[in-house]
């Protein structure tokens, strides 16, 4: 996986698997400070309780990041059903439980069919969408509810690759710009119930995989090797 020499000015393409609980940013500051480039960005966010495939570029090739967001994407995961939470996800408390008792396995995968194809969703009030220039997560923290407008996105697939009751075990294929959260969230209401994120994992971006990515330890070790 080392390259023979590291042209970061010039431009490098680098895959991590982001580190749980680090924010993409975090991520995008430690290889700024290992590489030394004057300029660094990542193709696409990934929420602080989600974990795997972050692209940074370095040097020139920050100008192919729009390029590379614009792929679609690859997840993996695990609703919980019969609980919801402000955040849709483990960020914020439980605030409702329901009853999963009578829910079937066939009943889940039929709800998944709701979910192939345009679909609209809300992002969640706890993201990073920016309203009137503050992010909606920053006002959901202070208790204001920010006016966030629905938005189609595309998923193109929707495996749900097991069930162990209340866990849902999934992969998702869809557009930049989709909320696995929200469809969680979603998932629950289809089936007359509730649900959350417990946890997600980006496993492909376009053509390129999770298994091809640098561990930042590693990374920073290799660097430290060829200085």
């Amino acid at each position: 996986m080392i390259p023979k020499t590291f042209d970061f000015e010039k431009g490098e393409l680098l895959l991590f698997n982001k580190p749980l609980t680090w924010t993409s940013f975090d991520l995008v500051r430690k290889v700024k400070n290992i590489t030394r480039a004057d300029k660094v960005g990542h193709a696409g966010t990934l929420d602080p309780l989600a974990s795997g495939l972050l692209i940074i570029c370095t040097g020139r090739l920050t100008k192919t990041i729009d390029q590379i967001q614009a792929q679609e994407k690859e997840y993996t995961g695990s609703f919980l059903l019969g609980a919801t939470t402000e955040s849709f996800d483990l960020e914020r408390e439980i605030n409702r439980r329901f009853d999963t008792s009578d829910i079937t396995e066939q009943q889940i995968h039929e709800a998944v069919k709701q979910f192939i194809g345009e679909i609209e969703q809300f992002p969640p009030q706890h993201s990073a969408k920016k309203v009137d220039g503050k992010r909606a997560y920053e006002l959901a923290r202070r208790g204001k509810v920010a006016n966030l407008e629905a938005k189609k996105v595309f998923v193109k697939e929707f495996e749900i690759t097991g069930i162990a009751m209340p866990l849902v075990h999934f992969r998702i294929v869809c557009s930049k710009g989709t909320y696995i959260r929200s469809i969680a969230d979603d998932f629950g209401k289809a089936l007359n119930n509730g649900a959350h994120l417990v946890s997600l994992a980006r496993t492909k971006i376009g053509d390129y995989k999770l298994e091809d990515a640098w561990e930042i330890g590693a990374f920073e070790e290799a660097i430290k090797q060829k200085s």
